[in-house]
């Protein structure tokens, strides 16, 4: 064994210390329905193949000072838990905005399986939830993920730290972006409950004695439906675009 081989087992563990992060937090990877032991696995697995790109990085860097060591630890997991952060604002967002869009159109009252977190959602939500995380693996998006770790290595350098006034700028900077994404995507929907329901509320005006309401929530629900059968392919490509754009960009 070489004198040099601590060194690479540490910096080994630090490379494990910033993608384990990321992918605490990225969307996929951090469902609850993925087993802790698979995730730990993926993790490992992830660090050693990045290893040989990686691995001059920290060359010079680290020392027997355990101060210098538990610094690195500490900065470089953050690091990985705002990266993936920064991800999963994305599915916040989207599952905040489809939630909404699924209450006024009818569909909050119909539970659905769980599909990201563990608090039950209604049904469209649930599957549209589902259909954004198996995209995002069906179109290799996690490969990009892989190539944005190794490239935040340029940006922020091992023991660097991200930084919290940059940290706190890049996150509200995504929650801005990734909420305009999200309205522009589920803008169909509020205006089309925002149309039936003012239609159903002058109905009722005109005729009291008539539950205009009940009469019509089965057909505000179908054209609900309706809509998301013809506009369900535009409305995930729109939310995987935005999401590949953050990917690249970083």
């Amino acid at each position: 064994m070489t004198a040099l081989a601590p060194d690479s087992f540490l910096s080994v563990f630090m490379i494990f210390c910033r993608v384990g992060g990321c992918l605490l937090m990225i969307p996929g990877f951090s469902s609850p329905r993925v087993p802790a032991q698979v995730r730990l696995l993926i993790a490992l697995s992830v660090s050693l193949a990045l290893t040989p790109l990686l691995l001059p990085q920290f060359q010079g860097k680290l020392d027997d000072n355990p101060a210098t060591t538990l610094f690195f630890i500490v900065s470089e997991s953050i690091t990985g838990l705002v990266i993936g952060f920064l991800g999963r604002i994305f599915f916040f967002v989207l599952e905040t905005v489809v939630n909404a869009a699924s209450t006024m159109v009818g569909f909050g009252g119909m539970p659905g399986a769980v599909a990201e977190g563990v608090d039950p959602v209604p049904a469209v939500e649930a599957l549209i939830m589902m259909s954004a995380a198996a995209l995002v693996f069906a179109a290799d998006m996690h490969w990009e993920l892989f190539r944005g770790i190794v490239d935040s290595y340029a940006r922020i350098p091992p023991g660097q730290g991200v930084g919290s006034q940059t940290a706190l700028v890049r996150i509200v900077d995504q929650i801005g972006t990734a909420f305009v994404l999200g309205l522009r995507i589920t803008s169909p929907f509020i205006v089309y409950a925002v149309a039936v329901n003012l239609a159903a509320g002058f109905a009722n005006k005109l005729t009291p004695t008539i539950p205009v309401y009940f009469i019509a929530t089965p057909f505000i629900m179908f054209g609900g439906l309706l809509m998301l059968y013809y506009i369900s392919n535009e409305f995930m490509m729109q939310f995987l675009i935005g999401y590949v754009d953050y990917l690249r960009r970083g």
